[in-house]
């Protein structure tokens, strides 16, 4: 007989409560929980430590920086991904949504990596199904409408893939994310070391790329996310307009909005307002664009993305917590809201019958401290 393994003692965050109780597990699964003090004999004292779901990550660029740790170095990629995968692990991510890439652009003034979003994965399904990783891995698919190879790479993929999310992405110099071009030339010229008259032409040729090919491409990603039979998201809305289009696409989420009038929009239109964690922690967008804190106190943000760091995401649900005077809350915008807009309802939940995709919390002078992070019961952190 598998032997439980009891969580006692411990403050349970379940979706709408905090509940001093033991969380028991069995064969990977959550088995119940049983409220009070008790430790039970062979039950490990959690001393008041916070027992949590595992963190559901939708929107990640952590596995870039480890495939490309420095310009022009391209790092093996079973490497780039078993540390991707420890590193998520060890900030008490338990499901993630690999956010690939698909659209290459090659302008005058700038070039790309060659499309790799189909090797890349290959790469992480076959690691997956060899149960060589951590935690659990699905597919989001960044599909990028100002590119000129979108459509073919799309056509690389397919149901079989089980694409969990295709985010509507859309760089287009002068709009959504970059409306204001200085912080576009401040981010471009200091990334890729653009002159002024490189900037210009940068613009220039994105701007005639998306006037051609624009309308088609983002056609064919909302087909193809219905294909796959994924949930479609939409990235940098700025204005009630471009919300009443996602609306139209079926749009289920949308990534960062730019701007109070978009967010209040997604909410009234039904769609899940993602911001970024790093966002919260610094205390404003790095991009000049709305702070995420504004959205909070406005009742308009309902899932938290680590975006480009991962040990973002628990620091910022615990802040979130605290700017809401309710730990639950803040917590579910990384378990239950994130789970539930991926379609994901086996997880996200401390509830009978669930994965047990679990973390152990010790609130250490107002942050939260990780102590042990278990994926279908077993320890992976």
């Amino acid at each position: 007989m598998t032997q439980d393994i009891i969580l006692a003692n411990a403050d349970l965050v379940l979706e709408t409560e905090v509940l001093r109780g033991a969380l028991v597990i069995r064969d990977g699964l959550i088995a119940a929980i049983e409220p009070g003090r008790a430790v039970p004999s062979g039950a490990v004292d959690c001393e008041g430590d916070l027992i949590a779901p595992g963190l559901v990550e939708l929107h990640t660029d952590n596995l870039e920086r480890h495939m490309f740790p420095r310009p022009k170095v391209e790092w093996p990629h079973a490497a780039a991904i078993a540390a991707h995968d420890a590193e998520l692990a060890g900030c008490g991510i338990t499901t993630v949504f690999d956010a690939l890439r698909l659209g290459t652009t090659m302008t005058s003034t700038r070039g790309e990596h060659p499309p790799h979003a189909r090797q890349l994965a290959d790469e992480i399904l076959s690691m997956r199904a060899a149960g060589a990783l951590r935690i659990s891995h699905h597919l989001h698919l960044r599909a990028e409408i100002c590119s000129q190879t979108l459509g073919e790479e799309l056509a690389e993929f397919g149901p079989e893939d089980r694409v969990g999310i295709v985010s509507l992405m859309d760089h287009t110099p002068g709009q959504r994310q970059f409306t204001d071009l200085s912080k576009l030339s401040d981010y471009m010229r200091g990334k890729h070391g653009m002159s002024e008259a490189d900037f210009d032409a940068h613009v220039e040729d994105m701007r005639e790329l998306s006037a051609r090919l624009g309308p088609a491409h983002e056609a064919a990603a909302v087909a193809a996310a219905r294909s796959f039979g994924a949930a479609l998201a939409s990235h940098d809305d700025s204005t009630a307009g471009q919300v009443a289009a996602s609306l139209a696409h079926g749009v289920a989420m949308a990534e960062f909005p730019t701007t109070a009038e978009a967010a209040r929009a997604c909410c009234e239109a039904g769609i899940a307002v993602i911001m970024g964690a790093p966002n919260l922690v610094r205390g404003g967008s790095h991009s000049g664009n709305v702070a995420a804190r504004d959205l909070a106190e406005a009742g308009w943000l309902d899932i938290l993305s680590s975006d480009y760091v991962p040990a973002a995401l628990l620091q910022a649900a615990w802040q979130l917590g605290d700017i809401w005077g309710d730990r639950a809350r803040g917590i579910a915008t990384v378990t239950s809201a994130p789970a539930r807009a991926a379609g994901l309802g086996d997880r996200g939940k401390l509830a009978p019958g669930l994965r047990a995709d679990v973390i152990r919390i010790h609130p250490e002078q107002r942050l939260p401290l990780l102590r042990e992070v278990r994926v279908r019961g077993a320890r992976v952190a």
